[in-house]
């Protein structure tokens, strides 16, 4: 079908596009591509891709083409026969419509098919010349140029040929009506404004046909871009999704089951030396630490296995949690920790995991990096937190503020921050907090986090009352 000039892609093969969509109105037709097919991508398989469908269907439509090409054919011919035309008049005529018979099936419909160019002009220059001595012979052949216009914008690819078709046809049907009467000017003046109608408005139902089927073929290849844009982002949000996980599972790997690691690696090492001191009790204590360690170590790796919550947030407070992780971080440390808790209501469990796990990554740094003879730890409301969006704040401004605090030895000059800390402030600007590191060397680290309370949650929520100190400074 001959369309308007397109920016529909055609596929390499040039073998289905062109069928019920055409093609553009200038440049040649794209031949079929040398060498073995690649691997057919799913978008573009007819099955499954709206253009590919579309253009399937040229398949079955075309069989009706077929169909309505002989019945007309036979009626002309049987029309030719029932007329009484002369017998030599009327073998030519038959053997013209024999010709166009012939022409079509080896040409005519292999071009339908298949829209090769070559195939479909030889085929229409054979159909307009076999039609016109049709004519010549008894006016009946008339009844051709149903299937003569229709072919021509049905196989021409481009429209500039479609035209000069067109035209030839109506020319030569004009002359062949008016060669019995030697070309006169009287049966010329009544043949061309029959043909030219019919000219007319061959030009203008395939022009309208065509542009109908090139939007459709647009709608089509639209939609399966929209398909394949889908399916790349589902590609690339999985993606995400899994770099994301890992991500999550690295931080609560490093801060649950690599510290409760370190943990045993050092009380262990503490055993040995008090075995080298012949100190059985102590080194008994130390073993004793050693396979508690190991045991929240288990139990927190079935509780990221299940995803559960932290294990020292099942059946407990944050408050009760921190103080916990606080009273095991001084028995393998030696450290003195001072609590200095107080229940914020409104927090809910996301906000207790951060600031629990914030808090375990900031005394595991205390252990490794700070050489403190104390730590003080502080849970209680803050002010708010500039980053966060209004909504989803409360109305007062309600945040909750976790302090670590030691007298250790502070961040030297140049300090990178490791993953720990990486993963700490990733945690918390993921629910709208903020993390500051404040250090003077010599004089310890102060490392504070700062969280929204939710505004889901109700502001009346139940308090605990805030805990002693574990030690006094």
């Amino acid at each position: 079908m001959t369309t308007a000039e397109s920016p529909v892609d055609r596929p390499s093969t040039g073998s289905v596009a062109a069928g019920p969509s055409g093609s553009a109105a200038s440049g040649a037709p794209v031949p079929p591509s040398p060498g073995p097919a690649p691997d057919p991508d799913p978008a573009l398989d007819p099955g499954s891709s709206a253009l590919g469908r579309f253009e399937g269907s040229w398949d079955r439509v075309v069989v009706w083409w077929d169909v309505g090409f002989y019945v007309v054919v036979a009626l002309c011919a049987l029309a030719l026969v029932s007329a009484g035309v002369e017998p030599d008049r009327l073998a030519l005529a038959l053997g013209a419509i024999g010709v166009i018979l012939l022409a079509y099936t080896f040409l005519g419909r292999r071009a339908a098919r298949n829209r090769d160019q070559r195939l479909a002009v030889a085929y229409l220059l054979t159909l307009i010349v076999a039609t016109d001595v049709a004519v010549v012979q008894n006016p009946l052949g008339t009844f051709l140029l149903f299937v003569a216009f229709t072919q021509i914008w049905m196989l021409s690819e481009y429209r500039w040929v479609s035209l000069t078709l067109s035209v030839l046809l109506a020319v030569g049907t004009t002359l062949a009506l008016t060669a019995a009467s030697g070309f006169s000017r009287e049966a010329l003046t009544r043949a061309a404004p029959q043909i030219g109608v019919g000219l007319v408005f061959s030009i203008l139902l395939g022009t309208w046909v065509g542009q109908a089927m090139l939007q459709t073929a647009r709608h089509a290849q639209l939609v399966d871009e929209l398909n394949a844009t889908q399916a790349e982002l589902g590609t690339v949000h999985h993606a995400a999704g899994v770099a994301a996980e890992r991500e999550r599972m690295a931080r609560e790997i490093h801060d649950t089951l690599a510290q409760g690691f370190t943990s045993v690696v050092m009380l262990a090492q503490a055993a040995n030396a008090d075995l080298d001191r012949d100190d059985v009790g102590a080194a008994r204590d130390r073993l004793a630490l050693v396979e508690a360690t190991a045991r929240d170590n288990l139990a927190e790796a079935r509780s990221l296995v299940t995803a559960f919550a932290p294990l020292p947030l099942q059946g407990a407070t944050l408050v009760e949690a921190i103080e916990r992780l606080a009273a095991r971080f001084e028995d393998e440390s030696g450290v003195a920790v001072t609590l200095r808790l107080s229940a914020v209501p409104g927090l809910g469990s996301a906000e207790d995991v951060v600031l629990l796990r914030s808090a375990q990554e900031a005394l595991a740094n205390v252990r490794r990096h700070a050489a403190a003879r104390s730590v003080v730890v502080s849970l209680g409301p803050g002010e708010g937190v500039g980053t966060v969006r209004s909504e989803d704040v409360r109305p007062d401004g309600t945040t909750v503020v976790l302090d670590v605090a030691d007298d250790g030895q502070g961040l030297g000059p140049g300090i990178v921050e490791g993953f720990g800390l990486r993963g700490m402030r990733e945690r918390v600007a993921a629910s709208g907090g903020t993390v500051s590191v404040a250090s003077v060397p010599g004089g310890g680290t102060h490392v504070r986090v700062e969280l929204p309370v939710p505004a889901d949650h109700p502001a009346d929520a139940p308090t605990h009352p805030a805990l002693l100190p574990r030690s006094q400074p």
